[in-house]
């Protein structure tokens, strides 16, 4: 008898499914437009990001980029070194700002071993190639590699940077020889440039180094320069004081 009632209960067709609690969609063009309380959060959001796209979105302003960025455009396209001054009013940002953003981006050169580093000479900075690109860089632009500075010029030119601004007779009095011809050639090739006057008798010219200096050594600043031995440093200054006198 149980099993009898099983079967029965399996043959059983199946109950009809209970009438829909709500009449069924209409069509979309009879659909009539929800009132704006009647959207869902998520649907609403949609929509309202579509009418109202903030124009922040559309067009980015200088804030949304990062300061190492920017200043790495502008030295880019930059045909001369530049002031954090002239950075600062560029981009609308305190001096200080700026000073650590170059800060940031000398630093990221120097970790990551870029083909570039920036320069800073005289408060001012400009991008410049890495010392180790430099083989490669004359090869693919065909440079005249046989274009040396003489020991004379070479001596003459570490006076120039060590203790500048410097006369030409300092110059003389450490070398011991008339320094007028090798001033001339280092001047022709933009090594050194004159920087000033010396306030004395007859108005000397003062002498400094160049940005192309700065490059053609691969030096970040002029704190790169090897160091003098302490005897070496004496020497150069006290002869240069006494010609100065």
């Amino acid at each position: 008898m149980h099993a009898n009632t099983d079967r029965a209960e399996i043959l059983a067709p199946p109950a009809s499914p209970p009438p829909p609690q709500h009449p069924s969609p209409l069509s979309p063009q009879d659909s009539p437009a929800p009132a704006p309380g009647d959207l869902q959060p998520d649907l609403a959001g949609e929509e309202t990001a579509e009418l109202t796209a903030p124009a922040e979105i559309l067009e980015p302003s200088i804030d949304d980029s990062p300061l190492t960025g920017l200043l790495e455009a502008l030295l880019f396209v930059s045909e001369t070194p530049s002031s954090p001054a002239q950075f600062a009013q560029a981009l609308g940002r305190p001096e200080a700002e700026i000073l650590a953003g170059l800060t940031d981006l000398q630093f990221l050169y120097k970790e990551t071993g870029r083909g570039l580093r920036l320069q800073e000479h005289n408060g001012r900075y400009a991008l410049v190639t890495a010392p180790q690109a430099a083989g490669a860089i004359e090869a693919f632009l065909n440079l005249d590699l046989s274009s040396h500075l003489s020991a004379p010029a070479l001596e003459a030119l570490a006076i120039v940077a060590y203790r500048q601004p410097v006369i030409k007779s300092q110059v003389e009095a450490v070398r011991g020889v008339d320094c007028g011809g090798v001033l001339r050639t280092l001047l022709q090739r933009g090594l050194i440039e004159e920087v000033g006057r010396l306030e004395t008798v007859g108005r000397p010219i003062l002498y400094g180094v160049t940005d192309l200096f700065m490059q053609h050594f691969g030096l970040e600043n002029l704190q790169d320069l090897p160091p003098l031995q302490t005897v070496d440093a004496d020497a150069l200054w006290a002869a240069t004081e006494l010609a100065e006198e």
